[in-house]
C-alpha cells in the first residue's frame, strides 16, 4: 500500500508539473521567474555573412547596405539578421549577417525562414483585399450577415474593416477575460489546424468598447477576421491564402510553421531569447504552437518574400488601385476622427525621413514580434520600393531593431533615382 501511495503522489506531481511547464516557461522568458541554468549559449566571434545581388545596377548601394547590416548586427547584438530590398516588382537585394542555428553553425541566408509575428496581418490583409476584388466580400458588411450561427451576439454589428484596423473591441491576448483563452495563450501548446476553431479561446470574452468607438491593437481582432474571410471564400482560411496570395506572388518560403516543420528539408531560423541586461547570453526559446493566432501572428516567411508581398500593394493587376488606397488609408472612428495609430486595412501609414535632398516621404509598414523572431515589412510607393527585415530573437526595444531601415532605403531610394534621372 505504501508502494502504491507513492506511486501515485510521484504520477500526480508529475502530472502537475508537465500541466505546469508551459506556464513557468511563459513566466520565465518574462524574466518573472528564473530560467534553467542550463542550456546557454554565447553569441561571440566572427559571424557569417552571405549576399545575393539580383540587379547589377545597385552592386554599389547593395555593398554599403550589407556592411550596414553587419555594423547593425554587432550593435544590436542579435544571433543573425536578413534584410531584403525589391524595386519596380523585381528582386534586387538580399543580405544575410550571422547565425540561422548556432549550436549547428548554419549562417543566415536569403532561404532563412523567420516568425513574422503581427507582419503576419499585412500577409492577411493583401487576402483580405483579394476578396474584395473577388466581391467575395465588402468590408462594411455587419458580422451578423456573414455568420448563420454568430458566436457573440455582441459582435453582430461589428464589419471586416473595424476587425481588420483594430476598432471591434475585441480584446488582445492579455485582456481576454475568458479564462480558458488567456491560460491557453499563456501555455501555446495547442494546435488549430480550423482558424474557426481558434475563435472559441475569445468568444466569451467581453467587448471592450463598442465597435467602432475606439481603436485597440488586438490580434484575436484578426483570428476573427480570417474566420470571417474562410466563411466568404468557402473554403479554409489557409487554403485562400494560398490560392490567392501566396502561389500567385511565388512566395515559396511561407506557410505554416506547421507545414514547415514537416517537411524533411527546411530553412527554418532557430529561436532565441536572452535576459535584458546580457544580449550576447542566449538560450533556444521554449518550444510553442502558435497557430491559434495564425493570421494576426502566426505566418513564417523570408525577407525576401516578403519583400514581395510588399510589392504586390503596388502593382495594379494585382490589387486595382482603388482598392489599395482603401487598404492603405487611416481608418476612422465613429466619432470622425482617425485611429491615433494612423492604421489602415492591417497596414500603419507612416511618414520616412530620407533626409535633405529627399526630405519626408509616405511609406506603408507592419511590424511583427514572435516568440524569438522579430520582423519589419515596409512599403514606399514614391520609389516602387519595398523592405523587408528579420532576426532570430526578440530585442529589448523594437525601434533598436527596426531603425536600420531608413538609411538601407534611403541607400536604395537615392540610387532608384539616380537610374530614372539618366533614363530620362
Amino acid at each position: 500500500m505504501k508502494h502504491l501511495k507513492k506511486t501515485i503522489f510521484l504520477l500526480v506531481l508529475l502530472i502537475i508539473g508537465v500541466y505546469l511547464k508551459p506556464i513557468y516557461g511563459f513566466y520565465s522568458h518574462k524574466e518573472k521567474l528564473p530560467m534553467s541554468p542550463w542550456g546557454w549559449l554565447e553569441l561571440q566571434g566572427h559571424l557569417p555573412q552571405n549576399t545575393e545581388l539580383y540587379d547589377g545596377r545597385y552592386q554599389s548601394v547593395a555593398a554599403q547596405s550589407l556592411k550596414l547590416l553587419a555594423q547593425h548586427q554587432e550593435e544590436i547584438q542579435v544571433p543573425g539578421i536578413t534584410a531584403s530590398i525589391a524595386i519596380d516588382n523585381h528582386r534586387v537585394w538580399t543580405g544575410a549577417i550571422g547565425w540561422a542555428d548556432i549550436e549547428t553553425q548554419q549562417p543566415m541566408t536569403s532561404a532563412t525562414q523567420f516568425r513574422i509575428g503581427s507582419t503576419s496581418k499585412a500577409l492577411t490583409s493583401v487576402g483580405l483585399a483579394q476578396l474584395v476584388k473577388a466581391n467575395l466580400i465588402t468590408l462594411d458588411t455587419p458580422l451578423e450577415a456573414i455568420y448563420h450561427d454568430l458566436p457573440n451576439p455582441q459582435w453582430a454589428n461589428m464589419t471586416p474593416r473595424q476587425l481588420a484596423s483594430h476598432m471591434a473591441g475585441i480584446p488582445h491576448y492579455g485582456e481576454n477575460t475568458q479564462l480558458s483563452g488567456l491560460l491557453a495563450s499563456i501555455r501555446l501548446d495547442r494546435h488549430f489546424d480550423d482558424v474557426h476553431d481558434a475563435v472559441s479561446l475569445f468568444k466569451d470574452s467581453d467587448l471592450l468598447f463598442k465597435p467602432g468607438e475606439q481603436f485597440e491593437y488586438s490580434s484575436l481582432g484578426t483570428v476573427l477576421l480570417s474566420d470571417v474571410m474562410q466563411i466568404r471564400a468557402n473554403m479554409p482560411y489557409q487554403q485562400w491564402m494560398q490560392g490567392s496570395v501566396i502561389d500567385p506572388l511565388q512566395l515559396t518560403n511561407t506557410a505554416t510553421e506547421q507545414n514547415v516543420r514537416d517537411q524533411t528539408a527546411h530553412h527554418l531560423a532557430t529561436f532565441y531569447w536572452h535576459p535584458k541586461a546580457t544580449p550576447t547570453s542566449l538560450r533556444v526559446w521554449r518550444e510553442v504552437d502558435l497557430s491559434h493566432r495564425l493570421a494576426g501572428g502566426g505566418w513564417i516567411s523570408t525577407s525576401e518574400d516578403l519583400a514581395k508581398l510588399g510589392q504586390s500593394m503596388l502593382q495594379e493587376e494585382f490589387i486595382p488601385a482603388f482598392i489599395r488606397n482603401q487598404f492603405w488609408s487611416p481608418q476612422i472612428l465613429n466619432n470622425g476622427q482617425v485611429n491615433p495609430q494612423n492604421y489602415a486595412i492591417g497596414w500603419r501609414k507612416g511618414q520616412l525621413d530620407l533626409g535633405t535632398e529627399m526630405g519626408l516621404v509616405d511609406y506603408y509598414h507592419h511590424g511583427g514580434v514572435s516568440r524569438g523572431a522579430q520582423c519589419f515589412l515596409v512599403v514606399v510607393p514614391a520609389f516602387q520600393l519595398s523592405l523587408a527585415i528579420n532576426t532570430n530573437v526578440k530585442t529589448n526595444r523594437f525601434h533598436d531593431f527596426a531603425k536600420i531601415t531608413t538609411p538601407i532605403v534611403k541607400l536604395f531610394a537615392s540610387q532608384y533615382i539616380q537610374l530614372n534621372q539618366s533614363v530620362n
